[in-house]
């Protein structure tokens, strides 16, 4: 435990609160260093500055550039001093704003819990062969479903997954894929679905994780299929949530996207504004609090030249996916040996429900369930998303999880 934190005296008291709970164990910030700033409707900004992972809280230094904002009403802060867990909930009922670095914030809240139980929320990263991967995780079971998120998208997109399903039957782990989030983005990878399939594997390695189920929304759902393809024994399950596959129409752009390198991604090309309006028609706006810090997540890695590079990589690739041949999506489909569940949504413009009856042709024995929502189920129809997770991971598991 780091020293105790200074300057809570005046601080309001759910803020005061949170501080004087301070448990650097269960937040990664590299370097030991971050600045959050806490808000109170019509009183003082405080930042809570992290060195060398101990915190002192100070009056906010409006000058400062912090890494994480958290805001809320005095009544709120306190809510959450006494009931921690509910911050989620807060959030998604926006009671609480929080921009900047979901990972610092999210890490914030989760190291002021006050919590010691062993399957507290917690952020880490561990060391592979494609680099460090960061991971947040809840839970303490038997089991482990460990979540992919989408193109863009970070390990944030699920913690209401975390909140919903973590618990002494069941433990959640969702990962910054290479190349995202605070994650490692090393140059030149291909970032495609084989690729992503074995740095899963290796990151299961390093969790000490001989098989899981896996979760992926999107890019993360292509690139759980590619991993329930190439080692049948390492998946215990498949939940598919919008998941990203081959494109069935003519791609008339492809010959010019084959020619194109993602290594271009090293210059920023496109204008801020216009970047912020492309990740706003990606990032769900139907969400409650999660939409603005979506975008925030999104830009924080593409406008780094790695993010950018890695991004554009995973793109072109979900772009090119060969939808038939000996090598085929869609053909390789067919072998796919995992119990899985599709989960569509009904307003999804990025992946159409129309896909739904190929998937049922290619794999008549997979289960799917259809919401009145967009393209990322567990944000914009939680309650729906999670529970028919947790009835097909119960009937595979013979025990009550989550």
């Amino acid at each position: 435990m780091a020293a105790a934190p200074r300057g809570t005296e005046a601080a309001p008291a759910g803020i005061a609160t949170l501080v004087a709970r301070w448990d650097p164990d269960v937040i990664d910030l590299p370097g030991g260093r971050a600045l959050i700033r806490l808000e109170v409707a019509g009183g003082q900004p405080w930042d809570a500055r992290v060195r060398n992972l101990e915190l002192e809280l100070v009056a906010a230094d409006e000058h400062e550039e912090p890494d994480a904002v958290i805001a809320a009403d005095a009544e709120t802060w306190r809510r959450i001093a006494e009931d921690p867990r509910g911050a989620l909930g807060a959030f998604r009922q926006r009671r609480l704003r929080m921009r900047g670095s979901l990972h610092v914030g999210v890490g914030f809240l989760a190291a002021t819990g006050g919590s010691r139980d062993p399957g507290r929320l917690a952020f880490d990263r561990i060391l592979t062969r494609r680099g460090r991967v960061s991971f947040v995780s809840a839970g303490t079971g038997p089991q482990t479903l460990l979540c992919l998120h989408g193109l863009g998208g970070t390990k944030a997109s699920f913690l209401p997954t975390l909140a919903a399903l973590a618990g002494s039957e069941l433990r959640v782990v969702a990962l910054d894929l290479p190349g995202f989030g605070e994650s490692d983005k090393p140059i030149g990878a291909p970032y495609d679905a084989p690729w992503f399939a074995r740095a899963t594997f290796e990151a299961m390695d390093a969790l000490g994780l001989r098989s899981a189920h896996l979760a992926g929304n999107s890019m993360g759902g292509r690139v759980a299929i590619e991993a329930g393809l190439l080692d049948r024994s390492r998946v215990a399950s498949l939940t598919l949530l919008c998941p990203a596959l081959a494109w069935l129409r003519d791609r008339r752009w492809a010959p010019v996207v084959r020619l194109l390198r993602p290594e271009l991604g090293l210059l920023q090309v496109a204008p801020r504004r216009v970047v912020e309006q492309m990740a706003r028609r990606i990032v769900p706006t139907a969400s409650d609090g999660w939409a603005a810090a979506g975008v925030d997540e999104f830009l924080r890695a593409y406008l780094t030249p790695r993010g950018r590079a890695a991004f554009y990589a995973a793109a072109r690739n979900i772009y090119l996916d060969e939808p038939h041949g000996e090598e085929g999506f869609w053909t390789r489909l067919e072998e796919l040996a995992p119990d899985a569940l599709f989960i569509w949504g009904k307003r999804d413009a990025l992946v159409p429900i129309a896909f739904l009856r190929h998937v049922q042709r290619a794999l008549p024995q997979a289960e799917h369930v259809e919401l009145e929502c967009g393209h990322v189920p567990q944000i914009e129809r939680p309650r729906e998303t999670h529970g028919a997770i947790l009835q097909f991971l119960r009937a595979r598991s013979g025990t009550n999880a989550g």
